[in-house]
């Protein structure tokens, strides 16, 4: 029993360390590739065609965007909005500062490490308990 224990100990060790680095990585670079997003203040328009959602850049600029489903029912009954815009480009935004795939990539690095430490650490002490 104590060594499909140790067996299984290690497995997960391996597999959660190396899984959470490599996951790590990817989130590293969806975030890079994710780009910049400064926050403002957005006024949302209701309109026959949907919702848009109209700001003021940190250059002066003004930006306009169609709000997706899934947005235009969190933006239902506003007027305004704190939005998350990208710099660069006037017609995109969102309401969270970091991306959703970003932040669950990240969460699933974190997960898998979690794992390989607690996996690591269980074995270290089995070791010495014996």
């Amino acid at each position: 029993m104590d060594v499909a224990l140790d067996a299984i100990l290690e497995i997960f060790s391996w597999v959660g360390l190396g899984a959470g680095l490599l996951v790590a990585l990817i989130a590293v670079v969806l975030w890079a590739i994710d780009g910049s997003w400064l926050p403002a203040k957005g006024v949302v328009e209701h309109e026959e065609d949907g919702v848009v959602v109209r700001w003021f850049d940190h250059d002066g600029g003004v930006g306009a965007a169609a709000a997706g489903h899934t947005d235009a029912e969190r933006l239902a009954g506003h007027p305004t909005a704190d939005i998350w815009y990208r710099v660069g480009g006037r017609d995109r935004f969102r309401l969270t500062k970091h991306s959703p795939a970003v932040r669950a990539t990240a969460w699933l690095a974190a997960g898998l490490a979690g794992l390989g430490v607690v996996a690591f650490v269980a074995s270290w002490i089995l070791l010495f308990a014996r």
